[in-house]
């Protein structure tokens, strides 16, 4: 096992409510676990108040985001249904985690403290994920945060391999819902939230890993 990615006790909590799932759906929980730093992400949400995901697919972030803090309400969306079906079942018994399917598109209503996004932004043209973006941030409560996980355009390797396994998953498996990628560099990213009002942070998270992992929190005033 990699030091630093073995799931921690909210982690291993679940990871285990997809126990009874169909084989398809835990084996891709448990490689979603050991690719992503899920731990990075979680740490810069609020522990307490209205989390919304966007694009939750499985569940497994929002699941492990509400584990991992008892004073959180966290809500996943998406629009696959099958996935929402998965993550509904997985959530069973769960306090403070609910899943919807939600219309393409579509940020229900707030307010929220924070609005997630963990690596679905690249499933849309770069001027949808800007409008994604802004109406994600109409819906922040006061000193509410927009958080973003996504690949970053850096270094060129890791981009051509994240390309790879995505052109796998989403064009030959079909196992995420999507056609085409668009990976929008961060610092573009962080500019149209800034313009938005908010203050941008973005990091990377991609030390020790295969893929260009960026983080960016943006926070209303």
């Amino acid at each position: 096992m990699i030091a630093g990615r073995r799931p921690d006790r909210p982690g291993r909590q679940a990871l285990a409510l997809y126990r009874d799932a169909p084989a398809a759906v835990r084996a891709h929980v448990t490689i979603r676990w050991w690719s992503a730093p899920f731990r990075r992400v979680a740490d810069v949400l609020p522990a307490t108040g209205r989390i919304l995901e966007i694009g939750c697919g499985h569940g497994l972030f929002s699941a492990y985001a509400a584990l991992d803090a008892a004073g959180r309400e966290v809500l996943g969306v998406d629009i696959d249904a099958d996935k929402i079906a998965a993550a509904v079942k997985a959530a069973e018994g769960v306090d403070g985690l609910e899943f919807r399917v939600a219309p393409d598109g579509a940020v229900p209503e707030g307010p929220w403290d924070a609005i997630v996004f963990v690596d679905v932004l690249y499933l849309l043209p770069a001027d949808e994920q800007r409008r994604l973006l802004t109406e994600a941030v109409a819906q922040l409560a006061p000193g509410g945060s927009v958080v973003v996980k996504e690949m970053g355009t850096r270094p060129r390797w890791k981009v051509r391999w994240n390309m790879l396994q995505e052109t796998l998953s989403v064009k030959v498996l079909r196992i995420t819902e999507g056609s085409e990628f668009d990976f929008v560099d961060p610092r573009t990213m962080g500019s149209w939230l800034v313009r938005l009002g908010l203050r941008v942070r973005v990091r990377r998270l991609d030390a020790g890993r295969v893929h260009p992992h960026h983080l960016m929190v943006a926070s209303a005033s």
